[in-house]
């Protein structure tokens, strides 16, 4: 089922980069394995999916050590940590995921610069920006992003690749295009910043159209 979900998903990248004239393989697919076991992690693997996505850094950290174990192409495989993170949490984030997609303040930074430093590691991070009204959201308002951002990239063992946000949960999928255009002309104001990870299970398809090169997908992959 796995292999079938991951086919069908890139048939409908293809699909909308041939509508925009984007080229598809710019476009990383994470596959987001909360609550997901060893075995679907493998079987997603096994279907060509590179990046892993996880919500929960102790749920991470023993899928980690468990599939490290197992086969020698897991190694390749790159851990995004996709949800919240708190600073307590930090210290064993940096150990294991490559991109911490969810940095939403210069403390969080600061900790993550702190907690890298000690490992001898540049830490990958993209900067949360909350587009939507929802109080339940996290990340950055879009108006204090860009001073933000000069404070975080004087950190010394941080690297901002691009920005996230997580659209609000709607009726039809094309109401989340102004939340996904206001992140990229985000972007396009800080020229150095390439990612946008921006599209879920429901919306991936308007969100690569307004832009996104990283969309976050579970169910549409693990169901």
């Amino acid at each position: 089922m796995i292999k079938e979900n991951v086919s069908r998903i890139r048939q409908q990248i293809l699909k909308v980069c041939s509508k925009i004239n984007q080229d598809p393989g710019k476009i990383t697919i994470i596959a987001v394995s909360k609550g997901r076991g060893a075995e679907e992690i493998k079987e997603a693997i096994a279907a060509g999916i590179t990046d892993i996505g996880e919500n929960k850094v102790q749920e991470a950290l023993a899928k980690h050590k468990e599939l490290s174990t197992i086969d020698y192409r897991l190694s390749t495989v790159k851990w995004h940590m996709v949800g919240h993170l708190q600073t307590n949490k930090v210290k064993d984030a940096v150990k294991i995921f490559d991109l911490i997609q969810s940095v939403d303040s210069v403390r969080l930074a600061e900790e993550i610069d702190k907690q890298a430093d000690k490992i001898n590691k540049i830490q990958d991070i993209l900067i949360e920006i909350k587009t939507s009204p929802e109080e339940s959201k996290f990340g950055l308002k879009a108006d204090e992003a860009i001073e933000v951002i000069e404070d975080i990239v004087k950190l010394k063992n941080i690297n901002i690749k691009g920005l996230m946000t997580i659209a609000p949960l709607v009726d039809n999928p094309e109401k989340t295009r102004p939340y996904f255009r206001l992140l990229r002309e985000l972007r396009d104001r800080v020229n150095e910043l390439r990612v946008l990870s921006m599209g879920m299970t429901e919306d991936f398809q308007i969100a690569i159209e307004e832009g996104s090169n990283m969309i976050r997908l579970g169910r549409a992959i693990f169901e």
